[in-house]
């Protein structure tokens, strides 16, 4: 048992006869979730490993094939489940640079003091990554350093914003 893997993506469907799988990746660029050795397979926080036999990236998303996977009635058993990787599998971020998975229950404080919550999920929007922060109610904040984002604390877990929420 592995405890709090990464996520990198999640199985969303079937693709064909032969055990291929469709998969959802969190990565950037999409296919990169298939060059990650050590991967894992999670459903309801149980983790196995697993291996990548095949895959590539198809249109806007990625098709893959699960080692010891061979035919579509196993592969939708699969459906569902989250793909991710040991944290200390990934390499370390470069300065100002941060994982969604370490962001993820910083608490938010705005400038004036007012602690806004906690972030609760991460969006991408294409513009810009957005912070979902839940508190007495829940904020949508873009995550845009040195603009909106004055600071990111990983040892105190805590954001610093500059944002009108009103």
């Amino acid at each position: 048992m592995v405890s709090e893997p990464v996520i990198l993506g999640r199985i969303v469907g079937v693709f064909g006869v032969r055990g291929w799988v469709k998969v959802f990746s969190y990565t950037k660029p999409r296919e990169a979730v298939l060059q990650y050795k050590g991967l894992l397979l999670g459903r309801n926080g149980v983790w196995q490993p697993t291996e990548i036999a095949a895959g590539q990236r198809h249109g806007k998303s990625v098709i893959a094939r699960v080692d010891g996977v061979d035919d579509r009635e196993q592969a939708a058993k699969l459906v569902g489940a989250e793909i991710g990787v040991r944290r200390d599998a990934l390499p370390e971020p470069e300065n100002g640079q941060y994982y969604w998975s370490d962001l993820i229950g910083l608490n938010v404080v705005h400038r004036d003091g007012t602690v806004l919550g906690r972030i609760d999920a991460m969006l991408e929007t294409g513009a810009h990554d957005v912070m979902v922060v839940k508190g007495e109610r829940e904020r949508l904040i873009p995550f845009v350093k040195d603009k909106i984002v004055i600071s990111v604390d990983l040892s105190e877990k805590l954001v610093n914003v500059d944002w009108e929420w009103d």
